[in-house]
C-alpha cells in the first residue's frame, strides 16, 4: 500500500519538476539579483544635512518656539521654528543633570593637599638612644609616625585628581534635559542671529532688561567666531557670556540664567544630538571609557 502511495507521489510530481526545470534563464537570473539584493549589508548611518531626517512620526509632538530679532531693542517676532521633541521635549531627569553637574565640577578639580612623610619631614636623621641598654623601646628616628611632629602615613599627596568620564549618553542625555527643561520655564529664547549694530554695552544691557532675559544670560552661535561687535558689547558684562555651539554643556547652561541660540545654533544642536540618538555603533559608545595612550 505504501508503495502504490509512493509511486503515485512520484508521478505527480515529475511533471511540475519538469515545468520548473524549463524555466528560462531570465527569470534565473532575477532572482538571484533579488537575492543578492536581500543578502547585503545594511548601510551605515549617514550624517543627515538636515535636521527633518529625524522627524518625530509623531508631529503633534514637536514643539514650536518664536523666533525674535537681534537688529533692534524693541521685541519683534520674525517667524515660528519647530523644536525637535527629542531635543526639546525629552523627559527631564533632574538625576542625570545633577551627575553632568558633578562629573563638571570633578573633572577639573585637583586635590593640592599633601602630607609629609618620615622621610620628607626635617631633621631625625641620628638614631635617638642605643638599641639595646635603656630599658626603653626601640626607635630609629624621632620623626616617625608614632612621634608627634613626625611624618603622616597614608596622608594626601598632591596633585590627586577627581578626573573621571561620565558614560557617553548620559553626557547625551544631560544635554537634552537640560535644554528640554530651559525651554519649559521660558528660559530659552531664540533669534535670528547674533549681528547688533553697535558696539556699545548699552545696547545689550536695554536689549535684556526689554525682553527679561534674567539677571544673567548665555548666547550661543554655530560659529566660534563671533562677530566684532557684540564681542566688544560683552567684553565688560561679567554676566552675558559668548559661547559657540560644540562647546555648549550642562554646567554653564544652569549657570545662567537665560539661555540665547541661533537658528542656526539650534538646527546644529538639533543635527548633532539626533546623530548621537541615533547612530547605529551605540554599543561601542556605551562601553567604558579607556584613555588613549598614544
Amino acid at each position: 500500500m505504501l508503495k502504490n502511495i509512493l509511486s503515485k507521489s512520484r508521478q505527480v510530481w515529475s511533471p511540475l519538476a519538469r515545468g520548473l526545470s524549463k524555466t528560462s534563464t531570465k527569470s534565473n537570473v532575477a532572482a538571484e539579483s533579488v537575492v543578492a539584493a536581500n543578502t547585503t549589508k545594511p548601510a551605515a548611518l549617514v550624517l543627515p544635512q538636515d535636521y527633518a531626517d529625524y522627524a518625530p512620526l509623531n508631529r503633534n509632538a514637536t514643539r514650536q518656539a518664536w523666533i525674535e530679532n537681534s537688529d533692534a531693542v524693541a521685541e519683534r517676532k520674525v517667524g515660528l521654528i519647530e523644536l525637535h521633541p527629542d531635543v526639546f521635549a525629552a523627559q527631564p531627569r533632574v538625576d542625570v543633570i545633577q551627575e553632568n553637574i558633578e562629573w563638571q565640577r570633578k573633572y577639573r578639580y585637583v586635590s593640592l593637599a599633601h602630607a609629609k612623610t618620615r622621610a620628607e619631614v626635617r631633621g631625625g636623621g641620628r638614631k635617638p638612644w642605643p638599641q639595646k641598654g635603656m630599658g626603653r623601646a626601640r626607635h630609629g628616628s624621632i620623626r616617625s609616625p608614632l612621634f608627634k611632629g613626625g611624618g603622616v602615613i597614608h596622608g594626601p599627596r598632591s596633585p590627586t585628581t577627581h578626573f573621571y568620564m561620565l558614560p557617553f549618553y548620559k553626557r547625551v542625555m544631560g544635554l537634552t534635559s537640560t535644554l528640554s527643561v530651559k525651554l519649559a520655564q521660558d528660559d530659552l529664547h531664540i533669534i535670528e542671529n547674533v549681528d547688533i549694530p553697535t558696539k556699545d554695552a548699552q545696547f545689550i544691557k536695554d536689549l535684556i532688561a526689554e525682553r527679561n532675559w534674567g539677571p544673567s544670560v548665555l548666547i550661543v552661535d554655530k560659529d566660534f567666531m563671533f562677530p566684532e561687535n557684540i564681542c566688544y558689547a560683552t567684553d565688560d558684562l561679567g554676566y552675558v557670556n559668548l559661547m559657540p555651539a560644540f562647546g555648549l554643556n550642562v554646567y554653564s547652561m544652569l549657570k545662567h540664567d537665560t539661555l540665547v541660540l541661533t537658528v542656526d545654533a539650534v538646527k546644529h544642536l538639533e543635527q548633532r544630538l539626533l546623530y548621537q540618538l541615533h547612530r547605529n555603533d551605540a554599543t561601542s559608545k556605551g562601553g567604558k571609557f579607556k584613555l588613549d595612550q598614544v
